[in-house]
């Protein structure tokens, strides 16, 4: 069964290209690798597969919902970590996540269950802007898993994560459809069955040692 189900994917900024084209097809508990230069587009289609942004043009289907028109039900079963972390700097650990439990109307009882799997919990009275660029990230991931999504979508969340980041990814990931764009050859080949490249917004090619998506 397909959980994404993406056509001819085109994204334009006035007179630039982001995405031209693109077609993914990605299966229920399959994880999904996008590589690809800076530029070569790979935030634009990751924003657009986690609804937080509309293509020009092309079809896209998520959970065989039409994901124009349906974007606030499918919010409720995609977790997205986005480069900016997103947190309130003010706000503790705890305190961040406790306010996207309300939002998600999830059970704050889950919030040290999360920091935990993240490895805040010792940090969890801490604000945000008082941690460190790789905490700030857990509590990124810790956040978007909240709700348990079936449908993970991280845009280069390897990028600021200490040595233990990629068993973390791992670990969410696990049981859990996923995309994840990474500038990391040997991550993607680690945690994905599969990888799409772009350049210039364009699918055009994959490494030797994973399926290609066409």
């Amino acid at each position: 069964m397909s959980v994404i189900v993406a056509g001819s994917l085109t994204q334009r900024f006035g007179s630039e290209v982001g995405l031209d084209g693109v077609d993914v097809d990605v299966d229920a508990g399959e994880h999904l690798a996008v590589l690809g230069d800076n530029g070569a587009g790979k935030t634009t289609l990751l924003r657009i597969l986690a609804t937080a942004a509309r293509p020009t043009s092309g079809s896209l289907e998520i959970f065989g919902l039409n994901a124009t028109i349906e974007r606030r039900r499918l919010r409720a079963v995609i977790g997205f970590v986005a480069h900016a972390p997103g947190l309130y700097p003010a706000l503790s650990a705890r305190e961040n996540l406790e306010f996207y439990c309300t939002l998600h109307g999830v059970d704050r009882g889950r919030v040290a269950e999360i920091l935990e799997l993240v490895g805040l919990a010792e940090l969890a009275g801490r604000p945000a802007d008082k941690l460190s660029r790789g905490a700030q990230q857990r509590l990124a991931i810790g956040r978007a898993v909240l709700h348990d999504p079936k449908l993970l979508v991280l845009d280069e969340p390897d990028a600021s994560l200490d040595s233990g980041g990629a068993d973390l990814l791992a670990r969410v990931m696990r049981g859990r459809t996923a995309v994840l764009a990474t500038h990391d050859h040997a991550l993607a080949n680690r945690l994905c069955q599969r990888t799409l490249v772009l350049r210039r917004g364009r699918v055009v090619g994959v490494p030797t040692r994973l399926r290609v998506v066409h």
